[in-house]
C-alpha cells in the first residue's frame, strides 16, 4: 500500500512509547527525564504526520495534473471517463482505494482549480487533503480563496472548516460587499504578508442562535448567555479573539460607563469592544461607541497595538442610516445578530441581495453621476 512505510515509522515510534513507560514502571525514575523523552517523540510524531501530508497532497496534485493533460490532449469527453475509469482500477490494485477513479477526479479538479504549483505548496503545510476536497467544488475563485487563507491563517480542523461554509461565512463578511479588485487585493495582502483587515474579520450577521434564548430577554441576558457559551461565541467571531472583559468600567470626569464586552484580536493587534443592543441600530449609539473607542485608545492600547475598533451587535439596522454616518471611518461596524436562523434559501437570498446592493453602491460611487441617474 501507498502509506505503508509511514505507518511503519509511526508504529516503530509508537513501540518506543510503551518501552519507555513498561521499562520503568517498576523503578523510581527522573520524571523530568519521562518528559523529555515523551515530549521529543511527540513533537516527531507531529512532524512526520506533516511531512506525510505534504508528501501526500503534492502528489496528488501532480497526479491530477498529469491526467488532466493527458485528457485535454483528446477532444472526446467519453475518452477521459473511460482513461480516468481504468486508471482508477488498474491503480486502485495496486495502491489501494485512495487511487480509485473517484479519487482520481478529486485529483484532476484539484489540478484544475488549482493551476499554480506555487499557491499549492503555500497552502499544503497547513491544510490537509480532506481540507483540499472542501474547497476545491466551491466554483467562485475569490470564495475559494477566502475559506483557503482563513483555513491556513486560523488553522481551521476540517469540521471548523465544513462548518464555516454551511454558515456562509463569506457572504457574512464585509469583504464579499466589496468589488473585485478590493477582494483580490485584500487576499492577496493575507496570502503575502498574513495580515488580517477589518472587512476579513467582522461578519454580518452573526449567529448567536446556540444560545437558546427565549422570544423575551433583555441585554443582561444577552450578555450572560454569551459568557456561558464563551467558546462558541469566540468561534463565531473568529478564532483570534481573546476575551478580556464583560462590563468594563470607563471613568470620564467621575462618571462612570459599562462597555458591554472588551476583546482582543491578535491578527489585527486591536482591542474590540463590543456593545450589545436589543433593537434597532440608532445614531446615538455611534456617539457612545466613539467615547468608548477614544477612552481606550487613550487608557488601554499598549505599545505597538493598532487603535481600538468597535461592534455594535443589534438586532437589525437600516443602510442609509450606516452609510451617512461613515462608521467605517471612525473604526466602528454594526451587525445584526441572529438568535433563530431562518431557512437556509432565505438566508442566502438575504445574504446574496445584500452583497448585490453593496457592490452597486461601489460601482456608484466609482462613477460620477450614476447614483443620481436611478
Amino acid at each position: 500500500m501507498f502509506h505503508e512505510g509511514g505507518s511503519g515509522v509511526k508504529k516503530q515510534i509508537n513501540r518506543s512509547t510503551d518501552l519507555i513507560n513498561n521499562s520503568f514502571s517498576s523503578t523510581v525514575i527522573n520524571q523530568q527525564l519521562l518528559g523529555d523523552l515523551k515530549l521529543l517523540i511527540e513533537s516527531s510524531k507531529a512532524r512526520l504526520a506533516q511531512t506525510a501530508n505534504v508528501v501526500l497532497v503534492s502528489l496528488y496534485w501532480n497526479v491530477g495534473k498529469r491526467i488532466k493533460a493527458e485528457i485535454l490532449g483528446n477532444e472526446r469527453a467519453q475518452y477521459g471517463r473511460e482513461i480516468v475509469s481504468a486508471l482508477g482500477r488498474q491503480l486502485t490494485e495496486e495502491y489501494g482505494a485512495g487511487f480509485s477513479e473517484k479519487s482520481l477526479w478529486h485529483m484532476i479538479r484539484f489540478a484544475e482549480v488549482y493551476p499554480d504549483e506555487k499557491i499549492v505548496s503555500a497552502l499544503r503545510r497547513e491544510l490537509s487533503w480532506t481540507h483540499f476536497k472542501e474547497i476545491i467544488y466551491i466554483d467562485d475563485p475569490l470564495k475559494r480563496d477566502f475559506y483557503a487563507e482563513m483555513c491556513r491563517i486560523e488553522r481551521w480542523s476540517t469540521r471548523t472548516l465544513h462548518a464555516k461554509i454551511q454558515s456562509m461565512l463569506y457572504e457574512r463578511t464585509a469583504l464579499s460587499k466589496k468589488s473585485e479588485k478590493l477582494i483580490q487585493q485584500e487576499l492577496a495582502t493575507l496570502r503575502e504578508e498574513d495580515r488580517m483587515t477589518p472587512d476579513l474579520v467582522f461578519r454580518d450577521p452573526y449567529f448567536l442562535d446556540f444560545l437558546g434564548l427565549s422570544d423575551s430577554f433583555s441585554e443582561r441576558d444577552l450578555e450572560a448567555a454569551i459568557l456561558r457559551e464563551l467558546e462558541r461565541f469566540l468561534l463565531e467571531l473568529g478564532t483570534d479573539f481573546t476575551f478580556v472583559a464583560r462590563q468594563k468600567r470607563i471613568t470620564i470626569d467621575n462618571e462612570d460607563y459599562y462597555l458591554d464586552l472588551l476583546f482582543y484580536h491578535r491578527s489585527m493587534r486591536r482591542l474590540v469592544a463590543i456593545e450589545l443592543k436589543l433593537g434597532k441600530f440608532q445614531a446615538q449609539d455611534k456617539g457612545q461607541m466613539e467615547l468608548y473607542l477614544r477612552w481606550l485608545d487613550k487608557y488601554e492600547k499598549r505599545e505597538g497595538e493598532e487603535s481600538p475598533l468597535g461592534l455594535i451587535l443589534c438586532a437589525g439596522k437600516t443602510a442609509e442610516h450606516v452609510e451617512l454616518l461613515q462608521l467605517e471611518t471612525r473604526g466602528i461596524r454594526v451587525a445584526e445578530y441572529l438568535t433563530e436562523l431562518p431557512p437556509r434559501p432565505l438566508l442566502e437570498a438575504k445574504l446574496h441581495e445584500a452583497i448585490r446592493l453593496a457592490r452597486e453602491q461601489i460601482a456608484a460611487r466609482e462613477v460620477p453621476g450614476l447614483e443620481g441617474a436611478k
